[in-house]
């Protein structure tokens, strides 16, 4: 079984930022995960704050 890692998009980064990032680990994206995170407003009304970006990369074999 190939060796497999999570790598989520963070805060101060872009997505090619963080697929480069994976790229110098040794990794390959093979999965993309979107979620929201909500926050709730005064009046009780949940909005979407960000959407939270996870890849899945696969150990790249040399």
């Amino acid at each position: 079984m190939k060796k497999q890692q999570k790598f989520k998009v963070a805060d101060n980064e872009t997505i090619q930022d963080c697929l480069q990032r994976m790229r110098e680990a040794g990794y390959t994206p093979v999965k993309r995960f979107e979620k929201p995170v909500y926050k709730e407003n005064k009046n009780g009304e949940l909005e979407v704050l960000k959407q939270e970006i996870e890849f899945t990369g696969q150990l790249v074999e040399q």
